[in-house]
């Protein structure tokens, strides 16, 4: 089992100092990674998971803040928990999400990306918002033509998305693609991480029943489109306060990666949680 930790400056704050002291951290105890969300917009009475929301929660731009926790990191790797894919060009996004990878040397490595729930983001950035799925389809394989093209460029001709012989440079460190997770608590989102993820990372509040159909749904889809389905990484939320039979939960359904956040208000007591949690399970590095 691998273990990851996210931070949400929506509800953390943006200070960089602290910032940079919660992944410092996470990666001396051990955590895998580190995880960032994306929101572009808000407005007001905008409602998350059916709970309102302050317009005004400071969501950094997650690609922009961890390339800042690159610099200040050794080997946590990189993760969105999830990108907003639909409102991202993917010709501008493999260049940023390949840029980071170099300069990190090789670790955006966690991208999950998703296609959002608010359709005022989607009328935000122009994109109609019963065509983010088919759209975001495209951007996962636009991404991956680029990052794999050579010097005698590729072409795509495609619904949202269309160009001839473009070449795009640097490639990731060290490859030729970035693993790409699908996020989302649907059956479309559990098709598609068969169908094109590298993995699945379910969200949302579901009964363990329905957490098993997409699962099995992911992995029926890897394995009708000709994929390995034990390829499949399989990512799941946990609280801070995980238990040892959770656990085994988890790892019976076939969960390869928990990811976990600190709760409390304090920074420093956010940090001691952290640490409680990597000695209880077994994170910390040997």
């Amino acid at each position: 089992m691998k273990f990851a930790v996210s931070y949400s400056s929506a509800h953390f704050g943006a200070d960089p100092d602290r910032i940079i002291d919660y992944a410092r951290h996470a990666e001396a105890c051990g955590f895998e990674g580190l995880y960032l969300p994306e929101h572009l917009v808000l407005f007001p009475g905008a409602k998350m998971h059916t709970f309102e929301v302050p317009p005004t929660l400071p969501f950094l731009d997650p690609l922009d803040t961890l390339a800042y926790v690159a610099a200040a990191t050794e080997r946590l790797l990189l993760g969105t928990g999830v990108l907003l894919l639909p409102y991202r060009h993917p010709v501008v996004l493999a260049k940023q999400l390949a840029t980071i990878d170099v300069l990190s040397k090789g670790r955006m490595r966690l991208l999950t990306v998703g296609l959002g729930t608010l359709p005022e983001e989607a009328a935000a950035t122009g994109v109609e918002f019963r065509a983010r799925g088919r759209r975001a389809d495209e951007a996962i394989d636009v991404l991956r033509l680029l990052w794999a093209g050579g010097e005698e460029g590729v072409s795509y001709q495609g619904e949202f998305f269309a160009f001839d012989d473009l070449v795009q440079y640097p490639k990731p460190y060290q490859a030729t693609t970035l693993p790409i997770h699908v996020g989302g608590s649907s059956l479309p989102a559990a098709r598609r991480a068969g169908l094109r993820g590298d993995g699945y990372f379910a969200g949302g509040m579901l009964v363990p029943q329905e957490r098993k159909v997409q699962w099995d749904l992911a992995r029926s889809t890897a394995e009708e489109a000709g994929r390995d389905p034990d390829a499949l990484e399989y990512t799941r939320w946990s609280g801070i306060d995980m238990t040892d039979e959770r656990l085994a939960a988890f790892a019976a359904q076939g969960v390869t990666r928990v990811v976990v956040s600190a709760t409390a208000s304090d920074p420093n007591e956010q940090l001691d949680e952290l640490s409680c949690f990597a000695e209880q399970f077994g994170v910390a590095r040997v």
